[in-house]
């Protein structure tokens, strides 16, 4: 008799000894590429470095490419295209999984050391849309690259390893904060204050001025060759530091900075890489930037970079790459809000997207009326409900929020402005864009299972 009801229930349920076994083990993979990966540039390099294990080789504009040629571009350090050449034609459309790889952080300001009251600072501007009580008196993780005038860049990475210095961000003891506590929560730590304490040890050198700027000064140009003119052509970013933890007694879930949207680009980039038999269409996986800022610069989904690629890899077989895009599908890989029993008021429970139930397929995000959403036709839901039956893989409808609580956008909508059919669908995350998320490993290791499934599609969207 068939079934009238939609079924929700613990993916556990229908999850086999064996592909438990599975999980795991990808789970354990993905926690070290969080830990590798604490920034977009970071990530590119640990992407690279898997991608050139599985046979990838570095493209370059022109480069003959024959079916079965496995190719990636770097864009710049922080964004990544993947293509592994197909059988059939361009023609007839490829495959495409898009992720983000950066995340909410701290950025150091152009000009950020300043000393008061015998304490060094460095002054930040906040990435993407934090919370910013959430950061303050945590331990915070310094990355990036320093460009110079007249010699090689650097590359800084302090507070990743082990006996390194740590930085953080102060606030009010309690004793003292009732002036701050009687403030709205988003107007307690304003963004000119979320300021990173480097030092307090002054230079001893019988001058007076700003000696413990001075001693910091002194430790960086010895380190790294900086002055301080060369914070202006430095890209320095301020993460949360610690690795990546299960979370439970029963380690049913993962906790770390940047699942959101690390947890789908590693399963699109895993996806690709696991690919044994060459695919019937071709398979594009793109680590992109800049999604938290609106996807703009070129690093981000807006930019002609992909179009670039593509253009490039379709005049190869003569195809039109507008007719090349009209043919294919994209899954846009990013995460959605989890329900959480604690704020259950922002969450509309019939289309909320729950831990351990599948990767969350998203119809549209976007805010309120929907605004900023590609929103797919009803074509393309049936096409991923036929293809994840088919790869048995666990699934739930999704929605951000309640529709008058907010909501946020994903790279969607640019794929699918490029007359590409597209779908949402991710991980569900609790404590999203704080510096310590938290997912649940069935939920990561479903959507790795669904980024296979349209990798391996033998089709698009039919209409």
């Amino acid at each position: 008799m068939t079934d009238l009801f939609l079924e929700r229930k613990n993916g556990y349920a229908e999850l086999s000894i064996e592909e438990s076994i599975r999980m795991e083990e990808y789970c354990r993979g993905y926690m070290k590429f969080l830990d590798a990966g604490k920034t977009e540039r970071l990530c590119v390099d640990e992407a690279i470095r898997l991608a050139k294990d599985a046979g990838y080789v570095e493209f370059a504009p022109g480069m003959k490419l024959e079916v079965g040629d496995k190719v990636y571009l770097n864009n710049r350090g922080k964004e990544l295209i993947l293509a592994y050449i197909g059988e059939e034609s361009l023609a007839r459309g490829v495959q495409i999984a898009a992720a983000h790889i950066d995340a909410p952080r701290l950025d150091l300001k152009p000009n950020p050391l300043y000393e008061d009251t015998d304490f060094a600072y460095l002054k930040t501007h906040y990435y993407g849309g934090i919370r910013k009580y959430q950061w303050v008196t945590i331990p915070l993780e310094l990355h990036g690259k320093v460009c110079f005038p007249d010699k090689p860049p650097v590359d800084i990475h302090i507070g990743c390893d082990e006996g390194d210095p740590r930085f953080v961000i102060t606030d009010l003891l309690p004793h003292l904060s009732a002036d701050q506590d009687a403030k709205k929560l988003k107007e307690a730590h304003p963004g000119e204050n979320l300021n990173l304490l480097i030092g307090s040890r002054p230079v001893d050198d019988g001058e007076k001025g700003s000696k413990v700027k001075q001693q910091i000064l002194e430790i960086l140009y010895e380190k790294y060759g900086m002055t301080e003119i060369d914070f202006i052509s430095a890209e320095l970013e301020a993460v949360p530091a610690g690795d990546a933890c299960e979370i439970g007694l029963d380690r049913s879930m993962i906790g770390a900075y940047g699942h959101d949207d690390r947890s789908c680009a590693y399963a699109e980039l895993r996806a690709l890489l696991d690919i044994s038999d060459t695919p019937r269409r071709t398979a594009i996986c793109v680590l992109a930037d800049k999604e938290e800022i609106g996807s703009d610069g070129v690093t981000g989904m807006q930019s002609d970079s992909f179009d670039t690629f593509m253009e490039d890899i379709c005049s190869q077989q003569g195809v039109s790459l507008r007719a090349c895009y009209s043919n294919s599908f994209c899954l846009s890989a990013d995460v959605t809000a989890a329900y959480d029993p604690n704020y259950s008021g922002v969450f509309e429970k019939n289309n909320a997207a729950y831990l351990n139930r599948g990767v969350g397929l998203c119809k549209y995000t976007g805010s309120r009326g929907k605004s900023g959403a590609s929103d797919a036709g009803a074509e393309v839901l049936g096409y991923m409900r036929k293809l994840l039956a088919k790869n048995e893989v666990i699934w739930q409808i999704a929605e951000l929020g309640k529709v008058d609580e907010g909501g946020g956008g994903t790279v969607a909508k640019y794929m699918a402005n490029r007359n590409i059919d597209t779908l949402d669908a991710g991980v569900p995350v609790l404590s999203m864009h704080s510096p310590f998320e938290v997912v649940s490993k069935l939920d990561v290791y479903e959507t790795y299972k669904t980024a296979l499934a349209v990798f391996k599609a033998a089709s698009g969207v039919k209409y």
